[in-house]
């Protein structure tokens, strides 16, 4: 059962579906938070962003079989002084009140339910517990899956499902503290949200790895930071069907080099798997195997005890099953068969060379 799962629940024909999807007790190496008010977060029927989401990732956790290697976490709900370092008050209590009011819809892609509030401040909640978690040394990795995302959600604008932006929440937090902090997007959407909190943000270097043209219409190469914050924003735009090894070339040829540049000391994985090759709103043309070596490339940026997942989309349950299940393999460093193997031979490979040749031209690279 979910932490916060009780039998007077209001949502017990939802909760019902994740009992026997629980997880060893025993701390050994990955952190895994999660919490049952994420089902209270409704989007409407037929919505993509869906409660059955969240058992599909625990489906992913009993298939990844790690036993004693995960480790229960259970989110604490962010204060207002941790969500206003990204929001504004006026944007907060905005969402607030409306939830409390009974819902409705914050703009053309996003609704909100009587449950939403709770959820969103519990998503946030999930990563800066984790990285408290970590901080004292409790794992060396965390996973924290969480609805609803947030890399869409701007510091004062709902967007594309997203209420409050995650992932800036606890880089954010971890910035004040002296952290520098690398923020790897590989949801197939641009993190707009994402980049807009960190452009002129010299403490954070954040990656988008994404599809392009599609939602939001953001995250073209050229957007590479303002101010003190040049030079720390890079947009990967890739075209429909691009495989794995495209995303390999483009972390190998210019993250990597980037993030020696930046010397992080933290790194976060926005892990949106809608790029996978079945979800329904996307294009690319990943397979889960495809998550295994870009998320160990991505790890290996910083020691063990700095390196915190956090889920955004992914729409097809069964990738999503899949998928995160390779990413917990990667966070435990377990070796074992592909669950899918993973892609090449997809277009891409242009694109990659058209980013890198800018960054050269601009001389930030």
């Amino acid at each position: 059962m979910l932490p916060g799962a009780t039998a007077a629940s209001g949502a017990d024909s939802r909760r019902s579906l994740l009992i026997g999807a629980t997880v060893a007790s025993r701390l050994v190496t990955v952190l895994f938070a999660t919490h049952a008010a994420y089902l209270d977060h409704l989007a409407g029927p037929r919505h993509p962003e869906r409660p059955e989401r969240l058992q599909a990732v625990l489906d992913g956790v009993q298939l990844a079989g790690l036993g004693d290697a995960i480790e229960p976490l259970v989110p604490v709900a962010a204060t207002r002084g941790d969500l206003e370092r990204v929001h504004p008050v006026e944007y907060l209590d905005r969402i607030e009140g409306i939830c409390a009011a009974g819902g409705g819809r914050l703009d053309p892609d996003t609704y909100a339910s009587s449950g939403s509030w709770h959820a969103a401040t519990l998503a946030a909640g999930a990563g800066l517990a984790a990285v408290r978690a970590l901080q004292d040394g409790r794992a060396d990795a965390a996973f924290c899956a969480v609805r609803p995302p947030g890399h869409h959600a701007t510091t004062n604008e709902s967007m594309g499902f997203c209420f409050v932006n995650n992932v800036a929440v606890a880089a954010a937090a971890l910035a004040a503290q002296g952290e520098r902090v690398l923020i790897f997007d590989y949801d197939a959407h641009h993190g707009n949200g994402t980049q807009a909190v960190f452009y002129d943000d010299p403490r954070v270097l954040f990656v988008s790895v994404h599809q392009w043209p599609l939602y939001p219409g953001t995250g073209h190469y050229s957007e590479t930071g303002e101010g003190a914050g040049r030079g720390h924003t890079i947009n990967i735009p890739l075209p429909p069907g691009a495989t794995g090894d495209v995303y390999l070339h483009a972390f190998d040829q210019l993250v990597a080099p980037a993030a020696a540049k930046f010397q992080p000391t933290w790194v976060i994985i926005s892990a949106g798997f809608d790029a996978h090759r079945n979800d329904p709103i996307t294009e690319l043309g990943l397979a889960a195997g495809d998550y295994a070596p870009l998320t160990r490339r991505v790890l290996s940026l910083v020691p063990a005890g700095r390196r915190l997942v956090m889920l955004e989309g992914g729409y097809d349950l069964e990738a999503l099953t899949f998928s995160s299940a390779t990413v917990l393999r990667e966070l435990a460093d377990v070796a074992g068969a592909p669950i899918e193997h993973a892609t090449s031979g997809g277009p891409g490979m242009a694109a990659v060379a058209q980013v890198v040749d800018h960054w050269v031209r601009d001389g930030l690279l």
